[in-house]
């Protein structure tokens, strides 16, 4: 059995279903410590983080991750116990097999591989864990982010762990994400009986138009890295469950996922624009779960790139599609962020896995990253 395969393993059974931890950061820096990492806790409320470090010269290389997971849904649906590895057909099932205690495997196996081969690198390595990803994300990177900028530490280099492969392992990399702007609406009317309707205001009528022009709005067109910005109802809700009573108000909640072609700001003025022009009287709770980042083709990038080259024979996409993550709030503080993992078909999924044959194809990957970067 491989070092990798060995470690994911030892990860899966520790059922860490978020914001616990059940000792996979432990383990993690018991491996670290071995390698003359330092590591330090940085608990918050529930959820347990990590930072460690070995090296106090630049450039800092941070590999990034985390060791919580969704919940495993109806056990019974499952052919194996989630927290229980089993290989069939070449693929090691278990809750968070692919998102992500395969990369965090990678990643140490990697690092001892790298640091064995090369003990006097330049640079330094870090590591940079959270129990908080899968969940609320508001005790656990954004915290060790806030931290670590507070004392001054300069990161250079990020990879974030993420499962990003489409179909094969190292055929898309993210180099960014989209921002995620959430509001939460109400329309005013005036409740009364349906059969007076002079006397009364609906506002599911009143709101109807202004709804048709924000779903046909073209909110800006994207870029080279982003497909255009998009608005998105996903729940509504209007009257008493009567008949006969026409609603007093209502309520929805949206969602803009948005490029960097756009702000945040021009988002929210544009949308109560739309509001105001007819004529609504309403009132929005915004809520701001993300950041769009962007790393541009550069240093990182391209080691990454070259690496998966080397190892796959594949030339990886560069791609900010799907949903945020942790690395909206390390872009915060490090201009350089890159997420890369293993295919992310069956992540949240009944039976998630991931192919054993991706494993050390993985951290051949990460290792390679470090040569190019480091030496």
């Amino acid at each position: 059995m491989s070092a990798t395969l060995a470690l994911t393993e030892e990860l899966i059974r520790l059922p860490s279903v978020t914001p616990h931890d059940k000792g996979c950061q432990q383990r993690i820096a018991e491996l670290l410590t071995e390698l003359g990492f330092a590591c330090e806790n940085m608990p918050s409320a529930d959820v347990e983080n990590l930072w460690a470090r070995r090296g106090a010269s630049g450039p800092l290389l941070v590999f990034a991750g985390h060791t919580d997971v969704v919940p495993t849904g109806p056990v019974k649906q499952w052919h194996s116990d989630p927290f229980t590895p089993e290989i069939r057909d070449g693929k090691l099932y278990g809750r968070g097999a692919a998102d992500m205690k395969a990369s965090l495997a990678a990643m140490v196996v990697a690092v001892r591989e790298f640091i064995s081969a090369h003990p006097d690198h330049r640079g330094s390595i870090a590591f940079l864990l959270t129990s908080d990803e899968e969940g609320p994300a508001v005790d656990g990177t954004v915290v060790v982010c806030r931290k670590l900028k507070e004392r001054g530490e300069q990161l250079d280099y990020c990879i974030v762990g993420e499962p990003t492969s489409a179909k094969e392992l190292g055929d898309m990399i993210k180099n960014g994400r989209r921002g995620s702007l959430s509001g939460h609406l109400i329309i005013k009317g005036v409740q009364g009986h349906i059969a007076y309707p002079q006397l009364a205001k609906n506002p599911i009528h009143l709101a109807a138009p202004a709804l048709a022009e924000l779903a046909a709005t073209v909110w800006d067109e994207g870029n080279e890295y982003y497909l255009p910005t998009s608005w998105q109802i996903s729940n509504i809700h209007s009257g008493t469950g009567a008949t006969n009573v026409i609603p007093g108000e209502l309520t929805l909640d949206f969602n803009f996922r948005y490029s960097t072609a756009s702000t945040a700001q021009s988002l929210r003025e544009r949308l109560e624009a739309v509001l105001h022009k007819h004529d609504l009287q309403f009132h929005i709770d915004w809520v701001q779960s993300g950041l769009p980042f962007l790393t541009p083709r550069g240093t990182l990038s391209d080691a990454l790139s070259d690496a998966i080259e080397a190892e796959t024979g594949l030339r990886p996409e560069l791609s900010t599609t799907g949903g945020t993550s942790d690395g909206r709030f390390i872009a915060q503080i490090c201009p350089q962020v890159i997420e890369c993992g293993p295919p992310n078909a069956s992540i949240h999924k009944i039976d998630e896995h991931v192919e054993v044959r991706h494993l050390d194809a993985l951290k051949n990957i990460y290792r390679r990253t470090m040569e190019n970067l480091l030496l």
